[in-house]
């Protein structure tokens, strides 16, 4: 999940809270998160139309959110209208000084994060034959293992993300008019593990 603004420090949210972490691991909150970023501002009857859920749940899982500070009560057309917005559509805890609490919660959205990961990737297996070959040949499954000095983890990290982030500041992902013609939502979810040491090899 990502939108970022530099005149909203919100939008770029360090969670620490267990209890926002575990509010937001949820598939329904998940899925109006994701909404609510591709879409923009949506009333609780227009975000349950289109997951096909109930307004009624719609309506709950929004005000879990808001009551986390996860998304907030927007400007509607009129009186009648009451449509909410993401306030933080990217956040991380990955830079928190996490309690025990917080480290369980984490690794339960985590999880579940990991999970609506492969669900996606099996929908893009399914439609990968009909894409042109620019799509096809840069999605999927990548993997490679290499071996990095410390410093030298931490200097890669750093140039995935700023390349990432270039893209996403440029393009506020709840702002349409700032994506370009031909472009399409690109999900990317990194997995990345550090393996442990082994001292046996070091000792030889």
């Amino acid at each position: 999940m990502s939108l970022e603004s530099s005149e909203d420090p919100r939008r770029r949210r360090l969670l620490d809270d267990p209890l926002a972490i575990r509010a937001m691991a949820h598939p329904v909150r998940l899925d109006l998160l994701s909404l609510l970023g591709r879409e923009g501002p949506l009333t609780a009857a227009d975000a349950a139309r289109r997951l096909g859920i109930s307004q009624a749940l719609a309506s709950h899982h929004l005000r879990q959110l808001a009551k986390y500070d996860f998304v907030e009560p927007a400007q509607g057309k009129d009186n009648r209208e009451r449509p909410w917005r993401a306030v933080s559509t990217s956040q991380t805890w990955a830079d928190a000084d996490l309690s025990p609490e917080a480290v369980a919660a984490a690794e339960v959205l985590e999880q579940l994060m990991a999970e609506r990961a492969l669900d996606e990737l099996a929908v893009w297996q399914r439609q990968r034959a009909d894409e042109e070959p620019a799509w096809r040949q840069n999605a999927g499954i990548g993997r490679t293992g290499i071996y990095l000095t410390r410093d030298e983890f931490v200097e890669l990290e750093e140039q995935v993300q700023a390349l990432v982030m270039r893209y996403v500041d440029e393009r506020p992902i709840d702002d349409k008019s700032t994506r370009p013609p031909g472009s399409r939502l690109v999900e990317i979810t990194r997995i990345v593990v550090v393996h442990p040491e082994d001292r046996a090899l070091e000792e030889e």
